[in-house]
């Protein structure tokens, strides 16, 4: 009678702990992570596990504490394995995109030029498509490059989501926003890895048909920034990175105007995080230490 009870004690046990697991596998529905990455959150009221391991596209932090949940229409958190943002369902583009730069993100795969809607927005907001912003004179500005996720099909594919757009002046991209790509990608062949932050502010900006606050009329409208900047914290190959940040710490910050007048040249545009953050109201860096992240904050850049 005793090894029946026990037995039936075992069972019951076994049912519980079961009935618990499913439980907590289901509070974390639907975050899939993927390495350390969020896939999609989908429009979940639960947070989704976060990861601030190396190379995570969010080691740095959330600048303006967005969530994937719909309620924050303003900055929604989508992620996946290769970039982070804040998504805004009122301009229709990016906050801010953050991501993890090092030479295995960078191989032989050739552009895609696929862009496409993001079709995993909540149901009810509108989903900039690949022809929103024909004839409006600005480019289709990618946030996360292109060029900075060319190890696989995939990769490359993900950055022509429109969620990853801004309607930025063409000189502007095509230019200046390239030459500071380029030139970020040859210190990651250097032997160093990155860790890069890109966001707007601001409405209204002049591509090749003058100046517009606006496109896509006719439906939802797209707002065009004021300025575009950039914060690159780059560290040599290595881990245990966040806590290799110091006060030695190379920081590019630049802030641009979004127009064709803009100069090629990105160093005349170096500024500091703490003047992005007075302008945007964001708390970037805000994964380091209070004292390191004061310090970095004003730090200059002198290439």
């Amino acid at each position: 009678m005793k090894r029946f009870l026990a037995q039936c004690i075992i069972t019951i046990s076994i049912v519980i702990v079961n009935a618990c697991s499913k439980e907590a596998i289901n509070t974390i529905k639907p975050a899939i992570v993927d390495k350390g990455n969020l896939i999609d959150a989908g429009s979940s009221t639960t947070m989704p596990l976060y990861y601030s391991s190396d190379d995570s596209n969010m080691l740095l932090g959330d600048p303006d504490d967005a969530q994937p949940n719909a309620v924050h229409t303003e900055k929604y958190l989508i992620t996946n394995p290769y970039y982070a943002e804040s998504y805004n369902n009122t301009t229709h583009c990016p906050n801010w995109t953050s991501w993890h730069l090092d030479a295995a993100n960078m191989g032989n795969i050739k552009r895609k030029n696929n862009f496409r809607a993001y079709d995993n927005l909540p149901q009810t907001w509108y989903a900039v498509h690949e022809g929103s912003y024909s004839g409006s004179g600005f480019d289709r500005g990618h946030n996360c490059p292109s060029g900075d996720r060319t190890n696989s099909s995939e990769a490359n594919s993900s950055t022509f989501l429109m969620t990853n757009m801004i309607p930025q002046a063409p000189q502007n991209n095509q230019l200046t926003w390239e030459h500071l790509e380029s030139y970020t990608r040859s210190l990651i062949q250097a032997g160093n890895e990155a860790y890069i932050i890109m966001g707007a502010y601001g409405r209204g900006g002049t591509g090749k048909n003058g100046y517009m606050e606006t496109i896509n009329d006719g439906r939802a409208q797209i707002t065009v920034p004021k300025r575009i900047w950039k914060v690159i914290v780059i560290i040599p190959n290595g881990t245990n990175d966040l806590n290799r940040i110091n006060k030695n710490t190379r920081i590019i910050t630049i802030d641009t105007p979004n127009d064709d007048t803009v100069d090629p040249d990105w160093k005349k545009y170096i500024t500091t995080i703490q003047a992005i953050e007075a302008a945007t109201g964001y708390h970037l860096l805000s994964n380091l230490p209070a004292s390191m992240r004061a310090i970095l904050a004003n730090k200059i850049d002198h290439i």
